[in-house]
């Protein structure tokens, strides 16, 4: 008896209120909708980023199944039901906690498939409105972690299909909960219109990119795990000076020596000396010794996708020895293997210490194509997360992995990017470390007289004198720029022909890498130190995805020149591209919006552009220049805060009255525009509405006349009645009317307000 009393107050052997149940087929199958395209979205997201199953798209039709099968038994207990999905979201929750100790690293596609399958599982008993509900935000949550895994336009159309979907849901939901049924919304009392629906979705759509576009990129709180692939086993042999590079044919020179593996899938005509063919996809410049007596060009193909918090040069490798047709790495055997911890993908990375202001950026690296065995990272890398146990750090300060980076791998990075500024370069001197002298000086003896009186010579060309290396090496990249020409048709070199000695004393010209190794080698030809630096520019952004889309042929060379005590600062003499390479700027949070209108400037008319393009320069300019001097105010404590209040309170005031004065331009303009008396009669209004006695919508122009006479003076309660008989007169009747006379009555009107304020304040 005591048993029975038991299970009859039991949960389990209550039926399910009558009011709870969802009987809405509607409502369900749209719910079910929005679950198969947050599983779509995760599938569609993350290939070729990430590894993620396609398996996964078998819960499409397993929920189904499930909705099915909880729609026919929605008022049933299904305490067996029940019982096998408690079992099986156990057994999902232990595969889930397994997989995380096998494959540390980015666990958003290992999250996203758990709610896939607890979703399958859910689906299965879905009697209630707030259980479709729970299955409505496991789908919002999958549109979420797909939207942080998207790296292209493709998970675009599942989105605004999402949201398609989702505004009729809400719509269906919330006439559920107001107990209206499904008869009501079949019948068409509750049911939108397709236009009025469309315009909606459109107006949320445009918000939305409004929104983004407009919102500040700041850098915000770091947070200290970043996405990264699973880990890769690698030999135990690893040292580091092995380059694997498929853009040569062989590890073999000339001479027998080896200069990097050529360990590559593809078998390309480049070879490390003497004349030859580069490949068509990978870039000649990532090996131990880069050779550019080699011609032709390569075929794009995007390689990465990389997201960061600011621009950048992706840099790969440095080289530190000129050869006479290229360059070499002289310590490329002195390098330190470097391990990271057991338990995270993090490791730290040693650094050079300066005195330039720096900012952490974080980027993620997402490999769309084979790459060698080299690094791309910004400069200077201080933590890197990289799915390998160990990589390798050179004396140049390039990264090395084990492996080549296959397609598909993701990594990430934490680099220290100092500021350029100018005044602290043009004030570090010339007092060099005796390393940066011995390494970054050497210029083949044949060619330095020569090189140095050219160098010399350009120099001797500014308006002004030059007394500073840094202001030398500016003046030299726009000087290599401006009077020298890329030559496609380059010939090759002869054994004994240096590619220097031919760029500026012969052909006057060359390939876009020629400018920056002719820039190295005058710059050291009068003792600045410098290294050519192999890498990839920024690419191109994409301002919907977020991402920077760089292509193998992004791939060049640049200048990097030493200033003591602030570090390595590149510099970009290829024709075409910018004097300084892509670089952390003062100000970037609001660098999404240049970027959107670089993109869409391309399809607008020359002198649009150039006209909207000043007045964003003006307002960028502005606004960094309000910027620092808030930072410098605040700088002097409480001092400086009174001072910034104040400065802000007259700026406000400032921006009234400029409001005011639009304001009244407009309106002037309108009346302008207005026939005489009609505008009269607006004036009227006008004046009297400041006054506080406006015209109500609701009044004809007779009764808001009659009105006046009980709130304002007689005098100009006439004068106020003429000029709207007169108006009326005109506008039905339209007979003309005498605008002197009716002026007059408006300056009474005038002079009488007036008289009163004055009497008012006495």
């Amino acid at each position: 008896m005591v048993a029975s009393r038991w299970l009859a107050s039991s949960p389990l052997a209550r039926p399910i209120p009558p009011d709870e149940i969802e009987d809405s087929r509607l409502l369900r199958g749209l719910v079910q909708g929005l679950v198969t395209l947050g599983i779509c979205s995760v599938v569609v997201a993350a290939a070729g980023v990430t590894a993620a199953s396609w398996w996964n798209l078998l819960a499409i039709p397993l929920s189904a199944v499930g909705a099915v099968f909880s729609w026919q038994r929605r008022r049933d207990r299904n305490i067996a039901i029940k019982f096998f999905i408690a079992i099986g979201m156990l057994m999902a929750l232990a595969a889930f906690f397994a997989r995380l100790v096998e494959e540390p690293g980015d666990t958003r596609i290992v999250l996203a498939e758990l709610l896939v399958q607890l979703q399958v599982l859910h689906s299965f008993d879905l009697p209630r409105r707030k259980d479709l509900g729970y299955s409505m935000m496991i789908g919002l949550i999958l549109l979420g972690v797909a939207a942080t895994i998207s790296q292209t336009l493709a998970f675009a159309p599942l989105l605004v299909l999402f949201l398609a979907v989702a505004i009729p849901v809400l719509g269906l939901d919330y006439q559920s909960r107001l107990g209206l049924g499904s008869t009501t919304w079949a019948g068409g009392k509750l049911r939108p219109t397709l236009g009025r629906l469309a315009a909606l979705l459109a107006l949320v759509v445009g918000l939305g990119l409004l929104i983004f576009l407009f919102l500040p990129r700041l850098p915000g709180y770091q947070i200290q795990s970043f996405p990264v692939s699973s880990v890769i086993d690698t030999p135990g042999d690893f040292s580091g000076e092995d380059i694997l590079n498929s853009a040569y044919r062989n590890n073999q020179g000339d001479d027998g020596e080896g200069f990097g593996e050529g360990a590559g899938t593809i078998q390309s005509q480049g070879k490390a000396t003497g004349p030859g063919v580069v490949d068509t996809v990978s870039y000649y410049g990532f090996n131990q010794r880069m050779n550019q007596n080699l011609r032709g060009t390569m075929t794009p193909q995007v390689v990465m996708r990389v997201r960061s918090q600011a621009p950048g040069f992706w840099r790969v490798l440095a080289f530190d020895t000129y050869t006479g047709q290229g360059w070499d790495i002289s310590r490329n055997d002195d390098t330190q293997t470097l391990q990271r911890s057991r338990f995270s993908a993090q490791t730290f990375l040693p650094i050079d210490p300066t005195l330039a202001r720096h900012r952490e950026v974080v980027q993620t690296y997402t490999l769309v194509s084979e790459l060698p065995n080299l690094i791309p990272v910004m400069y200077q890398a201080k933590e890197l997360y990289f799915p390998t146990r160990e990589v390798a750090i050179d004396a140049e300060g390039s990264l090395r992995s084990p492996v080549i980076l296959q397609e598909g791998m993701t990594y990430s990075a934490v680099s220290r990017v100092p500021y350029r500024d100018r005044t602290q370069l043009r004030a570090a001197g010339t007092k060099y470390p005796p390393g940066i002298r011995s390494h970054y000086l050497q210029v083949p003896e044949e060619i330095l007289e020569p090189v140095r009186a050219k160098t010399e010579e350009l120099l001797a060309t500014s308006p002004t004198p030059l007394t500073d290396n840094y202001e030398k090496a500016l003046y030299l990249t726009q000087a290599l720029k401006q009077r020298y020409t890329i030559q496609p048709e380059l010939p090759f070199f002869n054994p004994d022909q240096d590619l220097v000695e031919s760029f500026l004393f012969g052909t006057e010209g060359g390939y876009p890498d020629h400018f920056s190794t002719v820039l190295t080698i005058m710059l050291r030809s009068i003792d600045i130190p410098a290294r050519l630096v192999a890498g990839f520019g920024e690419g191109d952004f994409n301002p919907f995805t977020g991402f920077y889309v760089v292509r193998n042929t992004d791939a060049y060379a640049i200048t990097e020149v030493y200033f003591p005590q602030h570090g390595w600062f590149g510099f970009d003499p290829i024709p075409g591209h910018e004097l300084i390479p892509p670089s952390l700027k003062e100000n970037e949070a609001f660098s999404l919006v240049r970027r959107f209108w670089n993109w869409l400037a391309g399809w607008l008319p020359s002198p649009l552009v150039g006209l909207v393009d000043g007045l964003i320069t003006l307002l960028s300019d502005g606004i960094a220049s309000l910027v620092r001097s808030f930072n410098a105010l605040l700088n002097l404590g409480w001092i400086g805060i009174m001072l910034g209040i104040a400065l802000a309170t007259a700026l406000g005031f400032v921006a009234w009255l400029v409001f005011l004065g639009l304001r009244r331009g407009w309106r002037y303009r309108q009346l302008r525009q207005l026939p005489p008396t009609e505008r009269l009669y607006q004036q009227m209004l006008t004046w009297f509405a400041h006054q506080g006695l406006g015209k109500t919508p609701a009044e004809t122009p007779i009764e808001y006349g009659q009105r006046l006479y009980q709130q304002t003076k007689t005098q100009s309660a006439q004068a106020a009645n003429e000029i709207t008989h007169a108006y009326v007169r005109w506008r039905y009747g339209g007979e003309p009317q005498n605008l002197d006379y009716l002026g007059k009555k408006l300056k009474t009107i005038r002079q009488s307000s007036r008289s009163r304020q004055l009497l008012t304040r006495r």
